[in-house]
């Protein structure tokens, strides 16, 4: 009976020591199997085109001094209307052509005023705006405006307010194709990284689509606009 209670004792244990190693080894390949996952490479993909704009903001600022005010309004109207005639004449369409309200200073009314007002009491400026998305049509008409600096027409060119803005608004349009540029080439670095590691390139674990900049080609040409986006994508890597 003694013999019997340990025959069947040593064979629990040779169960229970098979099953540990059983377990032992299912754990350590589940660490490795892990470990392999967790091998992987992080990289990023530019895409970078240049587009022309497809809009032109072209603000005509012009100024005018004078002692009398309704007079200088007159002034104010006849160079606006000038303008749009001058515009018109050279293909704008008038829905192209906006007037901004006129902004009036009184020197003798400001409160740093030290009593002189100088030779014109009154400053005023106004602008005459074209929105076209015919930029081509219209870039060539700002090198006339000597025409109507001749006549008698101030522009304030240095203005900030004044300054001439080119937009492309047809992002949702390239985004696709750019957006695809940037993972391929995210690919063959990763390709790369993976074939000097002695590795082979598995599944994409992450991806992140960078922010798309829009930025002039350069100061002389803000019509030609520079887009540009960097995706970043985590791959594994395998044996």
């Amino acid at each position: 009976m003694q013999e019997q209670r340990s025959a069947s004792a040593l064979v629990l244990g040779l169960f229970i020591l098979a099953g540990l190693a059983a377990l032992g080894y299912l754990l350590g390949k589940a660490a490795l199997d892990f470990r392999q996952l967790e091998r992987v490479v992080t990289v990023k993909g530019l895409a970078e085109r240049e587009y022309p704009a497809d809009v032109v903001i072209w603000p005509l600022q012009f100024t005018e001094a004078g002692n009398d005010l309704e007079a200088l309004y007159t002034r104010l109207d006849d160079n606006s209307a000038r303008i749009r005639a001058f515009l018109q004449e050279r293909g704008v369409e008038p829905g192209e052509i906006s007037l901004s309200p006129p902004a009036i200073v009184d020197k003798s009314a400001q409160a740093y005023n030290s009593g002189a007002v100088g030779e014109f009491r009154y400053t005023a400026t106004q602008a005459v705006t074209v929105y076209s998305p015919r930029v081509e049509a219209i870039r060539p008409l700002m090198n006339a405006l000597g025409e109507l600096g001749k006549a008698g027409i101030v522009f304030t060119g240095n203005d900030y307010q004044a300054r001439t803005e080119y937009l492309f608004t047809r992002l949702n349009d390239v985004k696709p194709a750019m957006i695809e540029e940037a993972t391929t080439k995210a690919r063959e670095v990763a390709e790369k990284f993976a074939a000097d590691s002695n590795s082979r390139l598995g599944k994409i674990r992450s991806a992140t689509q960078g922010q798309f900049t829009i930025s002039d080609r350069d100061s002389n040409n803000p019509h030609i606009k520079n887009v540009r986006v960097v995706s970043t994508v985590e791959y594994y890597l395998a044996d």
